[in-house]
């Protein structure tokens, strides 16, 4: 039973984990369930990862927070691995995907303004999903999450995803535009990936119309899709990109990237965080990208995830009211042609912890990058059998 001292900003199962251990989390009655999920798509090393372990025990007897009135020299690490990683020049430090995002939205402004618009405009796209704060909530593409909630931040302009032409008129018809904000591949959308050229496309576009691209890789980054950043197999760089989630592996911590002349554009005291880029944040991130990058889990994402979903094709080939499978690393989208939200609850049943987004229609499958063969296998064959149950059901077949 939830705690009345709790506000109701979330419809929780009813489960508590008290230990996780790799791919498995576990109950206080000893139940173990495979995590599917991970923590929605924040813990990329699994649970009690002993190189992360060992970085936030070493680094919270040493020093936890100074603030950003000072040196921090773990700060000043992770922004060089982060820029080599990315090709990015700059590195603001925050909290979350949602302060990450707020940092690019400020960029976004002050090169509007630099270039003497008085109202500078972003482009966002439908569905999309960038935060819960005013702003990123004002720029998010779900009506639902934003109702009850106006009058909301002013200066976004919708286009549809994956719709170069659309870009191209607003382009023609809107001056005050400077930027353009989305995701590579929608996450709480339901893993909606675009044409293999829109992104090049949206480059070119930038690139003539003097707007920035900013890349919203909150859940795409940290070689969740294959590659450190999902921009990176498609031979561009953005002018910004933002990261959060599974940047520490659980520790709060997010990442807003920018190329010199546009990180250029803050100065001290044009943007802030008390708790950003904090020792044991940095730490923990640090240990993240060293185990990423020995352990080549970001190329195991990219074979492992696309086995998935060769296999998940195959055990539900014919199986009614499937529209598509889909993925990208270890981001995997199973859409279906009517709403499906029991099987997250019935999955838990079967010990397998998943997730149901876009508008209750499609399974998100986000495992940690370090599945084994084995688990994967037990993922692709519970679930494989309880979408053919629940589509089966008379129920289900009756709503068409």
């Amino acid at each position: 039973m939830a705690s009345k001292a709790l506000m109701n900003t979330y419809a929780r199962m009813s489960v508590a984990f008290e230990r996780g251990e790799g791919a498995w989390l576990y109950d206080a009655d000893g139940n173990k369930f495979l995590d599917a999920l991970s923590g929605i798509a924040v813990c990329g090393l699994g649970h009690a990862h002993p190189a992360v372990t060992r970085a936030i025990s070493e680094q919270a007897a040493q020093l936890i927070h100074t603030s950003n009135l000072y040196t921090i020299p773990l700060q000043e690490q992770l922004a060089e691995r982060l820029t080599e990683l990315s090709g990015m020049d700059q590195v603001f430090f925050g909290n979350s995907g949602a302060e990450a995002n707020e940092a690019a939205i400020k960029l976004a402004r002050l090169h509007g303004h630099k270039q003497g618009i008085n109202k500078p405009a972003i482009v966002v796209m439908e569905q999309s999903f960038h935060g819960r704060t005013l702003a990123t909530l004002s720029a998010t593409g779900n009506r639902k999450a934003q109702a009850g909630f106006e009058p909301l931040v002013s200066g976004f302009v919708r286009a549809p995803f994956d719709d170069i032409r659309a870009l191209e008129q607003i382009a023609d018809n809107n001056q005050d535009v400077c930027a353009i904000l989305l995701e590579p591949i929608q996450g709480e959308a339901g893993v909606r990936i675009p044409s293999s050229d829109y992104l090049r496309q949206i480059r070119d576009l930038c690139d003539r119309k003097g707007w920035l691209m900013m890349l919203d890789e909150v859940q795409t980054g940290n070689g969740r899709s294959g590659t450190f950043f999902a921009y990176q197999q498609h031979n561009l760089l953005p002018d910004v990109v933002t990261t959060a989630k599974g940047l520490a592996n659980g520790v709060p911590i997010g990442a807003c990237l920018a190329r010199n002349d546009v990180a250029s554009l803050m100065g001290p005291g044009s943007h802030g965080s008390t708790y950003g880029g904090n020792p044991l944040a940095c730490a923990a991130a640090l240990a993240v990208l060293d185990t990423l990058e020995q352990d080549g889990l970001m190329a195991r994402a990219a074979e492992l995830g696309g086995w998935m979903v060769a296999a998940l094709r195959e055990e539900l080939d014919g199986t009614e009211h499937i529209r598509d499978i889909r993925g990208k690393g270890l981001m995997i989208g199973i859409e279906f042609d009517q709403p499906i939200t029991e099987l997250a609850v019935l999955a838990k049943v079967k010990g397998i912890l998943i997730n149901v987004t876009g508008g209750g229609h499609i399974v998100r499958l986000l495992p940690p990058l370090i599945t084994n063969d084995t688990e994967a296998n037990l993922m692709v064959g519970v679930i494989s059998k309880l979408i053919k149950i629940v589509v089966g059901d008379d129920r289900l077949n009756r709503r068409g």
